[in-house]
């Protein structure tokens, strides 16, 4: 079976719930999940690191249970995303809990390992590494991953600059193996339409960030809610690498969104109190698609509002292009 049937076999959406820093749980991923869609965490949610193995075995146990009792039902894969640039000092700590759960999925992020690829290879899981640019995507490929993630404008948190057009373009002139988009992608006609690049995913997080199992304050819930594009600004002021924020929580922070500037040898200031904040908990992270936000909702209806609006879109499409 190639590695595309594999990770569509047993999905109601091509959709990869994207791993978010902080505000991705267990709970969260298993809803993903058990509605049909790729659900993902990043392993350093899981603190202290103890704690790795137990959300995973948590997944694997409420996933078990749910199959079990809804043997119709398909359940989704999930995935565990690890920051795998040599400077994260648990990597290894954590490769060995995901080797030993023999994690379906695993996304790397920011540098691709050929070890990692080779101890998850090893048991027969899937390796995928999210990039910006084409180059990056060649390179992570020639490392020994199996699939992409073409992070493009839009995209929230750490973000590409690139059009999705452009960027699934480029990739799909040398690489025919699994590829997900990722950038301001919220609701079903978007995810329709990143099948329409040339994509075989939709990668979808900062609608989940108004989701009752996410773990963000009702605070942030409310800001995306009544944000739209023109809320978010794109910034390497606060970690060196360019990432979508939104624009009213660097306020809230006693910040100027227009004045921003990295400092390599300090973090920013709060103005007027001194006090350093920090980045994702206080100054928070969201993408460009967040207009389709509209009401705070459980996993579970988000994901069926989205199979209903990407069958409505796929049908009105049809009937557009059709000859009359």
């Amino acid at each position: 079976m190639k590695l595309r049937d594999i990770l569509h076999s047993k999905l109601r959406l091509p959709v990869f719930g994207a791993p978010m820093f902080i505000a991705s749980t267990p709970k969260l991923v298993i809803e993903q999940c058990k509605a049909g869609i790729i659900g993902a965490i990043p392993a350093l949610n899981a603190r202290p690191q103890s704690r790795l193995d137990e959300w995973i075995t948590e997944i694997e146990s409420a996933l078990q249970d749910h199959q079990q009792a809804n043997p119709e039902i398909p359940v989704a894969p999930f995935a565990i995303n690890q920051i795998s640039h040599p400077s994260n000092d648990r990597l290894m700590q954590d490769l060995e809990v995901i080797v030993a759960h023999r994690v379906p999925i695993v996304i790397v992020s920011l540098y691709v390992s050929e070890e990692i690829c080779r101890q998850v290879h090893s048991y027969g899981g899937i390796v995928l590494n999210d990039v910006i640019s084409n180059h990056q995507a060649k390179k992570s490929v020639q490392l020994g991953v199996d699939g992409l993630i073409a992070v493009s404008a839009g995209a929230g948190g750490h973000t590409g600059n690139v059009s999705p057009y452009a960027l699934v373009a480029e990739i799909r002139e040398w690489w025919n193996g699994p590829l997900a988009l990722a950038g301001g992608i919220a609701n079903g006609q978007m995810i329709l339409a990143a099948l329409a690049t040339g994509a075989d995913f939709a990668y979808i997080g900062s609608p989940f960030l108004a989701t009752h199992e996410a773990n963000t304050s009702s605070e942030y819930k409310q800001m995306v809610i009544r944000s739209t594009a023109r809320d978010i600004i794109t910034s390497a002021a606060f970690s060196g690498v360019p990432a979508n924020f939104l624009v009213e929580s660097i306020r809230r922070a006693g910040l100027d969104p227009a004045a921003l500037r990295l400092d390599p040898d300090k973090p920013i200031n709060v103005s007027d109190k001194g006090d350093s904040h920090k980045i994702w908990k206080d100054i928070w992270g969201c993408g460009q698609g967040i207009n389709a936000v509209k009401e705070v909702l459980s996993t579970k209806e988000l994901v069926a509002r989205w199979e209903r609006e990407y069958a409505a879109a796929k049908s009105a499409l049809i009937g557009r292009i059709s000859p009359t």
